[in-house]
């Protein structure tokens, strides 16, 4: 192995610290580096594991004979790594990484079958939807036109209507950038309306449910059938991801799909089409809305009348090499790689907090710019307020009020994030002890037989030093550029 001669800079969860090359070198020459770097390849060279001290014994159940299987005692600085599991892209890498990829397992099984999913689900009426929010203020923005040229931000043609009530100028004539800074921000900052902004982050969960409850219904009603006789014939099935918009506002993406009830995953009646399913998509998204009223009490000031945006998109998912950006019915393929690359992302502006805010002052002090400032504090004044303490949006203020999960979908869409880690463990577990696993007395290990009983105490997350953290993150890094440089060749072959 190759040590660096120059000092690697490196930014934690605390401080920023640096490893010399003296002690990266007397780290990489101890006798326990070898174990190191097999234990970190199992955490998946995880950027921040959690370090466990602890035993697992096994005891005979005939005879009560009591035996060690395993004790971090023989492990390198006396403790165990495991994966911290983050989803999130910004904080563990490696960690997101297998999240993205079971998720992308997850819609893609929903959509052409396999992980215990029949292959027939490929036929069944299936449509990729985006609800969007709606609009609390002009802000930035990117402007498309039909064949995809970039169009002005905001051009105002009329002299009398580009200035605010507070007299700030209402148009911009540049073409953004993706990059920006300026993209997702208000015109007029005095007139956008925050509280609305941060109540539907917090209220989206329960937009999005109430979406649920409402598409069967406009299904019935469009097939001219009541709800009693849908129930017998069809089932809604979903997956979806929250995503954040620049302006810091969520939308969701979700594949919606049409089966026959039960378990077995088969086709519903001909009758349901997914033009049919488009169209109940549509008319759903314009009847569900959300009266804050419920949760702000008397504070008048507080209430909005909550709903979906206007540019709710629902298209159907076709079994083609038709990409996103072709205006044309979408593949499975391209919904599932993109849907999955959403689960792991946040809001991307930088200096955002990765946790919440613990005081006022501590909003004051952020490197985020202005705007973002302003939703974590209206989030922080809402958390304080009597009529939406029960939101309890004090302790989601860096996530901008959203309380949600990032992706979530019904039970029988298809396979799950448990069954797909259990199936992980149990392949591992067979790559280790390829002839059974065996208990200490050299038996094969049976749970009638012999009790396993671990023992364990938390002892730190990261790594214990900058030199770990230094190697760490240079063999995620080799790890990442391997998985690259494969999948390009598997798409050239």
């Amino acid at each position: 192995m190759t040590v660096p001669a120059t000092t690697l800079s490196l930014t934690g969860d605390g401080p920023q610290s640096r490893a010399s090359a003296g002690e990266l070198l007397n780290f990489a020459s101890g006798d326990d580096f070898a174990r190191w770097e097999r234990q970190l390849a199992t955490t998946g060279n995880c950027a921040n594991p959690v370090r466990l001290r602890g035993r697992i014994d096994a005891i005979d159940r005939a005879t009560g004979e009591k035996a060690t299987i395993y004790d971090t005692a023989s492990e390198p600085g006396g403790v165990l790594r495991i994966p911290c599991g983050n989803r999130r892209e910004d904080i563990c890498p490696p960690c997101s990484d297998v999240y993205k990829g079971d998720a992308r397992q997850i819609i893609r099984s929903g959509l052409t079958g396999g992980k215990g999913i029949p292959e027939t689900v490929a036929t069944h009426p299936c449509v990729f939807a985006t609800l969007t929010a709606p609009g609390f203020g002009p802000v930035h923005t990117i402007r498309t036109g039909r064949r995809g040229h970039r169009l002005a931000c905001r051009p105002r043609r009329d002299a009398h209507q580009r200035r605010c009530p507070h007299g700030r100028d209402l148009s911009c004539a540049r073409h953004h950038q993706e990059n920006d800074p300026r993209l997702g921000t208000p015109m007029c900052p005095d007139c956008y309306d925050y509280t609305g902004h941060v109540l539907f982050n917090a209220l989206a969960p329960e937009l999005w449910r109430r979406f649920t409850i409402y598409l069967p219904r406009q299904l019935a009603r469009l097939a001219g059938i009541t709800q009693r006789q849908l129930r017998r014939e069809v089932r809604v099935r979903f997956v979806k991801v929250a995503e954040y918009q620049h302006r810091g506002v969520i939308h969701y993406h979700a594949v919606i799909r049409l089966d026959a009830p039960g378990d077995s995953h088969q086709p519903p009646p001909p009758r349901y089409t997914t033009q049919l399913l488009e169209q109940a998509i549509c008319a759903t998204v314009a009847t569900v809305r959300y009266d804050t009223a419920t949760v702000t009490g008397d504070g008048a000031s507080l209430r909005r009348v909550l709903r979906f945006g206007t540019q709710t998109d629902a298209r159907p998912i076709q079994h083609t090499s038709a990409l996103p950006s072709t205006g044309r019915a979408l593949s499975a393929h391209a919904v599932s790689n993109y849907i999955a690359k959403y689960a792991t992302k946040t809001v991307g502006a930088s200096g955002l907090p990765d946790r919440p805010v613990r005081s006022a002052a501590d909003i004051t002090a952020l490197a985020c710019s202005e705007h973002y400032k302003q939703l974590i504090a209206t989030a922080w004044a809402l958390g304080k307020n009597p009529d939406t303490a029960s939101l309890g949006l004090n302790r989601w203020t860096h996530t901008l009020g959203y309380r949600g999960h990032f992706l979530t979908k019904s039970r029988r869409y298809s396979v799950t994030f448990t069954g797909l880690r259990r199936a992980r463990i149990n392949y591992r577990r067979a790559q280790r002890h390829p002839g059974g696993e065996l208990d200490p007395w050299g038996r094969r290990l049976d749970d009638r037989i012999v009790l396993t009983v671990g023992t364990w105490e938390y002892a730190g997350t990261g790594h214990a030093n900058t030199a770990e953290r230094a190697l760490a993150l240079a063999a995620a890094a080799r790890a990442r550029e391997r998985e690259r440089i494969g999948r390009e060749e598997t798409w050239m072959n």
